[in-house]
Protein backbone atom coordinates (compact mmCIF):
# COMPACT_ATOMS: atom_id res chain seq x y z
CA UNK A 1 0.00 0.00 0.00
CA UNK A 2 1.03 3.49 -1.18
CA UNK A 3 2.18 5.78 2.23
CA UNK A 4 -0.25 8.75 2.64
CA UNK A 5 2.43 11.31 1.24
CA UNK A 6 1.94 9.77 -2.30
CA UNK A 7 -1.46 9.60 -2.57
CA UNK A 8 -1.65 13.44 -1.50
CA UNK A 9 1.17 14.15 -4.15
CA UNK A 10 -0.75 12.32 -7.18
CA UNK A 11 -3.95 14.34 -6.07
CA UNK A 12 -2.13 17.41 -6.05
CA UNK A 13 -0.60 16.25 -9.28
CA UNK A 14 -4.82 15.82 -11.13
CA UNK A 15 -5.60 18.69 -9.54
CA UNK A 16 -2.72 20.87 -11.50
CA UNK A 17 -3.30 19.15 -14.42
CA UNK A 18 -7.05 19.57 -14.66
CA UNK A 19 -7.36 23.54 -14.19
CA UNK A 20 -4.28 23.65 -16.75
CA UNK A 21 -6.84 21.36 -19.39
CA UNK A 22 -9.33 23.89 -18.31
CA UNK A 23 -7.73 26.67 -19.09
CA UNK A 24 -6.59 25.49 -22.52
CA UNK A 25 -9.91 24.26 -23.20
CA UNK A 26 -12.61 27.29 -21.91
CA UNK A 27 -9.68 29.89 -21.80
CA UNK A 28 -8.40 31.77 -18.30
CA UNK A 29 -12.07 33.48 -17.45
CA UNK A 30 -12.56 34.34 -13.87
CA UNK A 31 -16.26 31.92 -13.65
CA UNK A 32 -16.16 28.68 -13.04
CA UNK A 33 -18.79 27.23 -15.03
CA UNK A 34 -20.70 24.07 -14.76
CA UNK A 35 -18.63 22.37 -17.81
CA UNK A 36 -15.55 23.55 -16.41
CA UNK A 37 -16.04 21.83 -12.88
CA UNK A 38 -17.41 18.79 -14.47
CA UNK A 39 -14.54 18.55 -16.30
CA UNK A 40 -11.88 18.83 -13.65
CA UNK A 41 -13.97 16.65 -10.92
CA UNK A 42 -13.68 13.77 -13.87
CA UNK A 43 -9.74 14.25 -14.31
CA UNK A 44 -9.64 14.01 -10.65
CA UNK A 45 -11.37 10.94 -10.05
CA UNK A 46 -11.80 9.29 -13.42
CA UNK A 47 -9.28 10.38 -15.64
CA UNK A 48 -5.01 9.38 -15.77
CA UNK A 49 -2.03 12.00 -16.25
CA UNK A 50 -0.22 9.40 -18.20
CA UNK A 51 -0.82 7.44 -21.60
CA UNK A 52 1.65 4.92 -23.53
CA UNK A 53 3.21 5.94 -26.64
CA UNK A 54 5.33 4.01 -28.99
CA UNK A 55 8.26 4.83 -30.38
CA UNK A 56 10.40 4.03 -33.03
CA UNK A 57 14.09 4.85 -34.21
CA UNK A 58 17.17 5.04 -33.12
CA UNK A 59 17.07 8.96 -32.99
CA UNK A 60 17.06 8.61 -29.00
CA UNK A 61 19.18 5.99 -28.33
CA UNK A 62 20.96 5.00 -25.84
CA UNK A 63 17.82 6.36 -23.73
CA UNK A 64 15.51 4.84 -25.53
CA UNK A 65 17.11 2.00 -27.19
CA UNK A 66 18.35 1.66 -30.42
CA UNK A 67 15.11 0.18 -32.09
CA UNK A 68 12.69 2.31 -29.96
CA UNK A 69 10.35 1.24 -27.32
CA UNK A 70 7.08 2.01 -25.00
CA UNK A 71 7.13 4.98 -23.47
CA UNK A 72 5.00 6.49 -20.38
CA UNK A 73 4.20 9.68 -20.84
CA UNK A 74 3.01 12.26 -18.57
CA UNK A 75 0.14 14.46 -20.43
CA UNK A 76 1.06 18.46 -20.65
CA UNK A 77 -1.79 20.24 -21.59
CA UNK A 78 -0.08 23.85 -21.42
CA UNK A 79 3.33 23.21 -22.03
CA UNK A 80 5.61 25.95 -20.84
CA UNK A 81 9.17 26.75 -19.35
CA UNK A 82 7.69 25.86 -15.61
CA UNK A 83 6.00 22.70 -16.38
CA UNK A 84 8.64 21.26 -18.64
CA UNK A 85 12.32 21.71 -18.03
CA UNK A 86 15.57 22.09 -20.31
CA UNK A 87 16.89 18.04 -19.86
CA UNK A 88 13.80 16.58 -20.60
CA UNK A 89 12.47 14.02 -22.83
CA UNK A 90 9.04 15.41 -24.03
CA UNK A 91 6.81 13.99 -27.09
CA UNK A 92 5.70 17.09 -29.29
CA UNK A 93 3.82 17.40 -33.31
CA UNK A 94 6.63 16.67 -35.65
CA UNK A 95 6.87 20.18 -36.97
CA UNK A 96 7.09 19.31 -40.55
CA UNK A 97 4.22 16.39 -40.50
CA UNK A 98 1.78 17.54 -37.32
CA UNK A 99 0.22 13.89 -37.87
CA UNK A 100 3.12 12.25 -36.24
CA UNK A 101 4.97 12.96 -32.81
CA UNK A 102 8.27 13.06 -32.34
CA UNK A 103 10.01 12.24 -29.33
CA UNK A 104 13.35 14.46 -28.21
CA UNK A 105 14.93 16.23 -25.64
CA UNK A 106 14.36 19.18 -24.37
CA UNK A 107 17.96 21.18 -24.42
CA UNK A 108 16.73 25.15 -24.48
CA UNK A 109 14.10 27.39 -23.88
CA UNK A 110 12.85 30.87 -24.98
CA UNK A 111 15.59 33.31 -23.73
CA UNK A 112 18.42 31.13 -24.45
CA UNK A 113 21.12 32.13 -27.09
CA UNK A 114 21.64 29.35 -29.45
CA UNK A 115 25.17 29.29 -31.67
CA UNK A 116 25.03 28.49 -35.33
CA UNK A 117 26.53 25.05 -37.04
CA UNK A 118 27.68 27.87 -39.66
CA UNK A 119 30.01 30.00 -39.25
CA UNK A 120 28.17 32.69 -41.38
CA UNK A 121 25.20 32.95 -39.08
CA UNK A 122 24.84 35.07 -36.10
CA UNK A 123 23.99 33.67 -32.39
CA UNK A 124 19.85 34.23 -32.45
CA UNK A 125 18.35 33.89 -29.25
CA UNK A 126 15.25 31.81 -28.90
CA UNK A 127 11.88 34.27 -28.86
CA UNK A 128 9.39 33.22 -26.40
CA UNK A 129 7.38 30.83 -26.56
CA UNK A 130 9.96 28.68 -28.39
CA UNK A 131 12.06 25.84 -27.47
CA UNK A 132 15.23 23.88 -28.86
CA UNK A 133 15.00 19.85 -29.07
CA UNK A 134 17.75 17.90 -29.95
CA UNK A 135 18.03 13.44 -30.32
CA UNK A 136 20.10 11.69 -27.81
CA UNK A 137 21.84 9.75 -30.13
CA UNK A 138 25.43 11.42 -30.62
CA UNK A 139 25.80 9.07 -33.61
CA UNK A 140 24.08 10.51 -35.85
CA UNK A 141 24.29 13.22 -38.06
CA UNK A 142 22.35 16.51 -37.49
CA UNK A 143 19.58 15.61 -41.00
CA UNK A 144 19.63 11.89 -39.53
CA UNK A 145 18.89 12.92 -36.00
CA UNK A 146 15.54 15.30 -37.54
CA UNK A 147 15.68 17.82 -34.94
CA UNK A 148 16.04 21.39 -34.26
CA UNK A 149 19.48 21.24 -36.21
CA UNK A 150 17.07 20.31 -39.43
CA UNK A 151 13.93 21.82 -38.56
CA UNK A 152 14.90 25.17 -36.52
CA UNK A 153 13.15 26.18 -32.94
CA UNK A 154 9.57 24.37 -32.36
CA UNK A 155 6.72 25.89 -30.01
CA UNK A 156 6.37 24.91 -26.69
CA UNK A 157 2.41 24.23 -27.82
CA UNK A 158 3.64 21.37 -29.57
CA UNK A 159 4.76 19.66 -26.75
CA UNK A 160 2.39 17.37 -25.72
CA UNK A 161 3.96 14.86 -22.84
CA UNK A 162 6.93 14.20 -21.03
CA UNK A 163 8.50 10.78 -21.22
CA UNK A 164 8.86 9.71 -17.24
CA UNK A 165 9.46 5.26 -18.37
CA UNK A 166 10.40 3.43 -20.85
CA UNK A 167 9.99 -0.43 -21.67
CA UNK A 168 12.82 -1.14 -24.20
CA UNK A 169 12.06 -5.36 -23.80
CA UNK A 170 10.74 -7.48 -21.25
CA UNK A 171 13.95 -7.33 -18.78
CA UNK A 172 15.42 -3.66 -20.05
CA UNK A 173 13.03 -0.91 -18.75
CA UNK A 174 13.24 1.51 -16.47
CA UNK A 175 12.07 5.59 -15.29
CA UNK A 176 13.91 7.73 -17.87
CA UNK A 177 16.69 10.59 -16.98
CA UNK A 178 14.88 13.99 -17.16
CA UNK A 179 15.35 17.11 -15.36
CA UNK A 180 15.61 16.88 -11.29
CA UNK A 181 12.56 18.80 -10.84
CA UNK A 182 10.51 16.58 -13.16
CA UNK A 183 11.64 13.69 -11.76
CA UNK A 184 10.62 14.48 -8.53
CA UNK A 185 6.98 16.06 -9.75
CA UNK A 186 6.58 12.68 -11.79
CA UNK A 187 7.70 10.33 -8.71
CA UNK A 188 3.75 9.91 -7.54
CA UNK A 189 2.54 9.80 -10.85
CA UNK A 190 4.74 6.84 -11.42
CA UNK A 191 4.01 5.10 -7.91
CA UNK A 192 0.35 5.22 -9.11
CA UNK A 193 0.24 4.94 -13.25
CA UNK A 194 3.03 2.81 -14.06
CA UNK A 195 1.69 -0.63 -15.11
CA UNK A 196 5.04 -2.21 -16.62
CA UNK A 197 2.56 -5.41 -17.68
CA UNK A 198 0.09 -3.02 -19.44
CA UNK A 199 2.99 -0.96 -21.15
CA UNK A 200 4.68 -5.07 -22.36
CA UNK A 201 1.47 -6.17 -23.78
CA UNK A 202 1.44 -2.87 -25.92
CA UNK A 203 4.75 -3.33 -27.07
CA UNK A 204 4.24 -6.60 -28.74
CA UNK A 205 1.58 -5.19 -30.41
Amino acid sequence: MLPPPTWVRYFISKLEYSVSLTRKTYGRGDIMDADRLDTIIKTIFVGRLTFLHRNKGEEMAPTIGTHGGTLLVRKIPDANPMSVYVGDVVVLKDPINSDKYLVRRLAAVEGYEMASTDENDEPFVLEKDQCWVLADNENLKPKEAYDSRTFGPVTMSDIVGRVIYCLRNAVDHGPVNNSRVSASQDSPVLEMELDVDEMAKNHKE
